[in-house]
């Protein structure tokens, strides 16, 4: 099974780090691709649907055959670290080709990826940007792993 995570923009800096040490550690656990699609440029007052469903085109570009769509959104439900690892175990159980977590920019995700999201998830009540979500996503995704192969790395319910 495949992880896919997918965002609008570059993350850079400090936090382009922390995403690709998560993003390695990711990795031991699920085949992972991580990718960045290019920002739309936003003209002007009424412009924000035009840059979704630009962003959008380049999102779902990005998700392979098969593979469920999970979407990052404000109106999503929040799911707790043994949810997230459920799910992703539950996916390996069914032979499931994968999932693919689909993070959008600063105006959002299209109503198109919205409507072939199998699930949308928040990831909380507070707005968070692009970058700030991935790394949360990234780290989860490295906590369900570990969650699934019994490791300490998780240690909320002792």
């Amino acid at each position: 099974m495949k992880l896919v995570v997918a965002s609008v923009g570059k993350a850079k800096g400090a936090i382009g780090d922390a995403i690709g040490e998560y993003e390695s550690r990711v990795r031991r656990y699920f085949a992972f691709e991580a990718h960045e699609v290019k920002e739309e440029q936003y003209r002007g007052r009424g412009d924000a649907a035009r840059v979704r469903d630009e962003e959008g085109k380049r999102l779902l570009a990005r998700v392979p055959a098969g593979a469920e769509i999970v979407a990052l959104h404000e109106t999503g439900r929040a799911w707790d670290s043994h949810k997230l690892a459920s799910y992703l175990a539950d996916l390996q159980v069914r032979s499931s080709p994968g999932v693919a977590f689909l993070i959008g920019g600063a105006y959002g995700l299209s109503d198109e990826i919205l409507s072939r999201a199998s699930h949308l998830l928040a990831l909380g009540s507070m707005t968070l940007s692009h970058e700030l979500a991935r790394l949360v996503l990234v780290e989860q995704l490295y906590r369900a792993g570990t969650i699934n192969r019994g490791e300490p790395y998780h240690k909320g319910r002792e």
